[in-house]
């Protein structure tokens, strides 16, 4: 193959030189400073295709000899140290510029514009400093921190146990596993539920920085299901509709707990980070409308048994029938349902979008 010049382009700041070869995939790196002279050679995919590439620059003034390179699938980034810290009025000897060199207007800065970025950088640090100067540490830290962690791995556990527990019934009963998901997981159920009620709490203690709405919204949601529709209507705790409630439930929260109770530690997992702020796009709405159906299955066993009836005159009828009450609760579920799903989804919006802000 014969030997070609890539495209590079430079750009400077006081101390360093900083060059991009425009060459996809370079393998078979051959970079060196001797002599003040820059030597590249490397085969890759450039101008004139796949090909052996090479230049050489004598630079103006003397470097360091050791050169700082990183190769990606685009180009390949090279930085190299100048031995006296101030600004080029040009990047080589002689004056006449390479037809293949070419100034770097992404990276560009002249002095003036290095010494600004310089001075406003100095004013962010002061600025902070006098800002964590001003906020007084909170002494108590430890122990909220201390306290979310616990709570997040209780529910962890919990919620664990129910998942473990359905699907190992499910893989040796199959669909007979459907019939008595209550009689063996409700005990666990009603404990993890209980305890989500601090989630209400944490908020308006200022504990956690969530929203107390959607919390109050899931949590009040979820024991209505469980402890009015599940726990006082034994007609319910056989029917299949439990299984697939409490296994969506579980499988929310499995993702959401232990990545809150990393947080409380400093720790990220992205697996698990991309697990908590996408799973719930198909499972909150495939539990809800699993909520739905078990509300709709038990408006019958409440007009016929008049349980949680409401009395009235005898001549308005005797009593107003819950299954009205739960009809009216099945339009607050699917206003929960949007209230909730915008609250996560600009949640997962948020989340992403400043990761990107940090990568770039």
């Amino acid at each position: 193959m014969q030997l070609l010049t890539p495209h590079v382009y430079w750009a400077q700041r006081r101390g360093e030189i900083f060059l991009r070869v425009e060459l996809c995939d370079a393998k078979n790196l051959r970079i060196s400073v001797e002599e003040n002279t820059l030597q590249f050679r490397a085969q890759g995919h450039g101008a004139k295709g796949e090909n052996d590439y090479e230049f050489s620059l004598q630079f103006r003034e003397p470097v360091k000899p050791e050169v700082h390179h990183r190769s990606t699938q685009r180009q390949v980034d090279i930085r190299v140290s100048k031995q006296a810290e101030h600004w080029w009025d040009r990047l080589t000897l002689q004056e006449k510029r390479p037809l293949f060199l070419a100034p770097d207007f992404d990276r560009w800065m002249d002095e003036s514009d290095a010494e600004m970025e310089l001075k406003k950088k100095e004013e962010e640090k002061i600025s902070s400093i006098s800002v964590e100067s001003r906020v007084r540490k909170d002494p108590f830290l430890g122990v909220k921190r201390g306290y979310l962690f616990m709570y997040n791995l209780v529910q962890f556990l919990g919620f664990s146990w129910i998942f473990v527990n359905m699907t190992v019934r499910l893989c040796i009963l199959g669909q007979d596993s459907f019939y008595d998901t209550f009689h063996t997981t409700a005990d666990m159920m009603y404990f993890c539920q209980m305890m989500a009620v601090l989630e209400v709490v944490n908020p308006l203690l200022g504990l956690v920085r969530t929203g107390f709405i959607p919390a109050l919204i899931q949590v009040t949601g979820r024991n209505v299901i469980l402890f009015v529709i599940f726990g006082c209507v034994e007609e319910m705790q056989n029917k299949a509709v439990v299984f697939f409630v409490f296994y969506f439930w579980s499988c929310i929260e499995i993702f959401r707990y232990p990545f809150y109770m990393l947080g409380c530690i400093g720790t990220e997992w992205k697996l698990l980070t991309w697990l908590r702020y996408s799973l719930w796009i198909p499972l909150y709405p495939l539990g809800t409308i699993a909520e739905a159906v078990a509300v709709v299955q038990s408006l019958a066993v409440f007009d016929e048994t008049r349980m949680f009836a409401l009395p009235l005159p005898v001549s308005l009828g005797g009593s107003l029938s819950f299954s009205y009450s739960l009809r009216l609760y099945l339009i607050l579920m699917f206003l929960g349902l949007f209230t909730n799903f915008r609250h996560l989804y600009k949640q997962r919006r948020r989340r992403y979008r400043s990761r990107k802000r940090k990568q770039l």
